[in-house]
């Protein structure tokens, strides 16, 4: 046996004493890490497996509940969706912009604005979500309400800083114009129109509506004359 084997063999027997003596002392650690590992691993997939059905499921009920609002099935759509709060939290939000715009198509205003009030005030919505709220209310109540209480549900929106700003404005005219303010309306239908980060779309219904405002706006000072 040469020397170079000799001494690979006895490192090799040095290596397998350590290894047992590792084995004697930590082994049943290593044992229980290991079972640890694969129950840690076995834990997640199921708590993963879970979490799909329950997706999936609330997708199906989500989506089930809109179908009878699109059916006009109003009070079955109601239910529903209110199910979904206690059963499928993740999609009762959306459940409750579906449910509130169920309730407006079918002539219920008050209970929709009531939906949409009630979403904004909530503290676990999205902020965004609850912009959103409040300016679906302010368009349904636009053709009945203050020019005063369109401008309070809005005021905070009525800013360079707001990306609700075209709308805010869209809705303070529209009241105004209702009211007769036509001056007010075609303030806040150039403001619109002079922000250089309104969308296309609100500057094309701003002109529109500019084609009947600025007639009336013209009357008015002839009268006043």
């Amino acid at each position: 046996m040469s020397e170079e084997s000799l001494f690979r063999e006895v490192d090799e027997e040095v290596r397998r004493d350590e290894i047992e003596n590792i084995w004697k002392k930590y082994g049943s650690w290593i044992v229980a890490l290991c079972l640890g590992v694969i129950l840690a691993v076995g834990g997640l997939k199921g708590w993963q497996y879970w979490q799909k059905q329950q997706a999936e499921a609330g997708g199906v009920a989500y989506f089930n509940a809109v179908q009878l609002a699109n059916d006009g099935k109003t009070e079955d759509a109601g239910k529903a969706f209110s199910d979904l709060k206690n059963s499928h939290a993740g999609y009762a939000v959306f459940g409750s912009f579906k449910q509130a715009a169920a309730m407006a198509k079918a002539g219920d205003k008050k209970a929709a604005v009531a939906a949409y009030d009630k979403l904004a005030a909530d503290s676990t919505v999205q902020e965004t979500l609850k912009n959103l709220a409040q300016i679906k209310a302010a368009y349904l109540l636009a053709d009945t309400a203050s020019v005063a209480d369109i401008q309070g549900r809005v005021a905070g929106f009525d800013n360079a800083a707001s990306p609700w700003r075209s709308s805010a404005r869209e809705l303070v005219a529209f009241a105004a114009f209702r009211r007769g303010d036509y001056a007010l309306a075609d303030r806040k239908l150039n403001e619109i129109l002079a922000d250089f980060q309104s969308t296309s779309g609100a500057k094309q219904r701003a002109r529109i509506f500019l084609s009947v405002v600025e007639p009336k706006l013209g009357d008015k000072k002839a009268k006043s004359n």
